[in-house]
């Protein structure tokens, strides 16, 4: 079967690794910046897209730096919810049928919004998104590796009491290198006990030890990144016995140096060796890509044939944070979708 950039565009997929905060237009950029009086590196949207565009960093921290720019255009209930219904509607051009979208809210109370008026707008935004596009996306709230472990906790506390409204799963981003996740091991103890889904970055700047702290000590059910857990053997296979779900970015590891090229992502050897394995883009507007052009990667790359990269988009389907009878309908009308395209 013929793998085509058109085609694997017209793949009905499930996208759980995008950040809000790493996906705004730049035209909207643009727009927010010029009401919030905030200063741009350029007002041009090309412009700004090439110098938001993470090419040439030298690290994950080189890369956080970027987000700096945007975080600071989303301190309004407007801009957060024009942003999130624009995501849906970019998602539904690269046939996203469904979204997990992860931000930490606090970066949006700057200026005086609370965790609830952040995590609403956003959610405001979303079923606008569903209503216009048919795009169905979540909420995964996020908290920040640098943070006093007691806000983790507080963010943790607000993701519980929104579980049934949007807010699906608990996470922990930011710079990860000497950074363990175990840190904030009381937020996830909160997060597992208010029954919320949990992934956590880890293995991306660090090595396989942070993955096993997520795993062991921070109830991840799912790993953002993962890209170094073939540093040890023995957890890899014990996190494919258990089908922990790897949340694999190819674009934004090469970017972000965790690899040196997208020929030597991980991914292959994860997938062969059975691992439970999907593919995100981290970020539209940082790493420059759509999620049909991972899956281009993958192929053109790493040899994923058409039946392999099937198996990739059912596995996000099935990992997604989503309740089980919602799950089981996206994956039903996925399968049928990707038999009839051949």
């Amino acid at each position: 079967m013929s793998v085509t950039r058109e085609l694997l565009r017209r793949l009905p997929k499930a996208e759980l690794h995008n950040h809000l905060d790493g996906s705004l237009r730049p035209a909207t950029m643009i727009d927010l910046a010029r009401a919030a009086h905030v200063e741009l590196p350029s007002t041009d949207p090309e412009a700004l897209a090439r110098h938001m565009l993470a090419s040439g960093i030298r690290s994950l921290e080189d890369y956080l730096s970027l987000f700096d720019v945007t975080v600071s255009l989303l301190q309004t209930p407007e801009a957060i919810e024009r942003v999130a219904w624009e995501m849906c509607e970019d998602a539904a051009a690269d046939n996203v049928r469904y979204i997990e979208v992860r931000y930490c809210p606090q970066l949006s109370t700057r200026g005086g919004l609370t965790l609830d008026d952040v995590v609403e707008a956003e959610l405001r935004g979303f079923a606008r998104g569903r209503t216009d596009f048919g795009v169905i996306a979540r909420v995964i709230n996020c908290s920040l590796r640098h943070y006093d472990p007691a806000v983790s906790v507080a963010i943790a506390r607000h993701s519980v009491a929104w579980r049934d409204r949007g807010v699906v799963a608990f996470d922990l981003a930011g710079g990860e290198a000497g950074r363990p996740p175990g840190v904030h091991r009381q937020a996830f103890d909160v997060a597992a006990e208010g029954c919320l889904g949990i992934t956590v970055h880890a293995g991306e700047a660090a090595g396989a030890d942070s993955i096993a702290d997520a795993v062991h000590h921070c109830h991840a059910d799912r790993i953002g990144h993962g890209t170094r857990l073939y540093e040890d053997p023995v957890l890899r296979d014990y996190i494919r016995d258990r089908r922990i779900l790897i949340e694999c970015n190819i674009t934004s590891n090469v970017q972000t140096r965790a690899v040196a090229r997208a020929g030597e992502h991980p991914v292959r050897t994860y997938f062969d060796a059975g691992l439970n394995v999907t593919l995100s883009t981290d970020s539209w507007l940082m790493s420059g890509v759509r999620l049909s052009d991972e899956y281009w990667l993958a192929h053109a790359e790493l040899g994923f044939d058409r039946a392999e990269i099937d198996r990739l988009i059912l596995n996000g389907f099935e990992a997604a944070f989503c309740p089980w009878p919602e799950r089981q309908t996206l994956l039903a009308a996925a399968r049928d979708e990707l038999a009839g395209l051949r």
